[in-house]
């Protein structure tokens, strides 16, 4: 870690997020000052030893309110959004935050005389999807370039990581189901992240290594399907679980009814998304507007995995040193 801070402050939205943490802590090792704006300070504590005493100073911000967003972003010298929903919860919809939220950044960092930010995405972001999640993400990318024309879009598919909402879930599930569902027989097809190379991505758009208002989809080296996914957890945590197949119909009805829980394992909106595959771009690889194109060394599933999953084992993390 740097211990030397280079005196440039960036605000990072959504700092104490799965994402956030990993982007705070490569900035802080790059020695930037760091501002972590989120909706509940004391909840982010845990970002306090990613960095030297006093470089990362939370900052309470909700994306709901303008003046909130003002406050935080004022004197930066960059920005970072990476605030994100996978569901819909209360007042925090996918239009507060993922469309009017962006916005209001771009607006608040141009008001401050900065020409871009950084703005985290999703592939699959797509004004015409039948998805609200996709449509969001669409509508917040179109409003943070129609701001800053400059700005820097990134867009991660399924990001895994010790605190990722994939891996973990179905891990977590199958410590006590007798079976995993496979949404559309599983045959979604997904290019997986490590979340600390899209936080690498980050801080070189915060450095201005990246092309200016160009649009960058950040894939794994592996594109493997649904199915693949739980294949591999389950050979990381030791467990034996029946795969059923369940058709897109029956899921969504299943999600329609998950989704009045507070924290729903499934809505119907993911099951939209598990409709269509979630890949880099032929065009984007062409462009070099991947991590490979930014000379980031990506990790695979099968190195990382086994770091945070082990816990799921039945013996927890103490089966890593049993012979399988």
């Amino acid at each position: 870690m740097s211990m030397a801070l280079n005196g440039k402050l960036v605000t990072v939205f959504g700092a104490s997020g799965f994402l956030g943490r990993h982007i705070v802590q490569a900035l802080a090792r790059r020695g930037y000052r760091i501002r972590a704006a989120v909706r509940r300070p004391d909840l982010a504590e845990h970002l306090q030893p990613l960095g030297a005493p006093g470089q990362i100073m939370p900052v309470q911000a909700n994306l709901r309110y303008r003046w909130s967003v003002d406050r935080a972003v004022q004197g930066a010298d960059a920005v970072v959004n990476a605030v994100g929903i996978l569901f819909p919860s209360g007042k925090q919809s996918f239009d507060a935050v993922q469309s009017f939220g962006p916005r209001a950044i771009a607006e608040a960092a141009r008001a401050e005389g900065l020409s871009a930010i950084t703005h985290v995405s999703a592939i699959g972001a797509d004004a015409q999807s039948p998805s609200a999640y996709a449509r969001s993400k669409a509508t917040g990318e179109a409003a943070v370039l129609e701001t800053l024309p400059d700005s820097v879009i990134l867009r991660p598919s399924i990001v895994f990581g010790p605190e990722d909402d994939f891996f973990n879930k179905f891990a977590a599930m199958a410590r006590l189901s007798p079976a995993l569902p496979l949404i559309g027989s599983g045959q979604t097809k997904f290019q997986p992240v490590y979340v600390c190379d899209v936080a690498e991505a980050v801080a070189k758009a915060v450095d201005g290594e990246l092309q200016a208002g160009a649009t960058y989809e950040l894939g794994g080296p592996e594109v493997v399907t649904f199915k693949e996914c739980l294949e591999l957890m389950l050979q990381v945590t030791r467990r034996k679980r029946a795969l059923l197949p369940v058709p897109f119909e029956a899921a969504s009805l299943l999600g329609r009814i998950c989704q009045i829980l507070p924290k729903p394992v499934l809505t119907s909106d993911q099951v939209e998304l598990l409709k269509s595959d979630n890949v880099v771009s032929a065009e984007a690889v062409e462009k070099g507007l991947t991590l490979e194109g930014l000379n980031i060394q990506t990790s695979t599933l099968g190195t990382i995995l086994p770091s945070y999953l082990d816990r799921f084992r039945e013996h927890g993390q103490y089966d890593a040193h049993r012979i399988a």
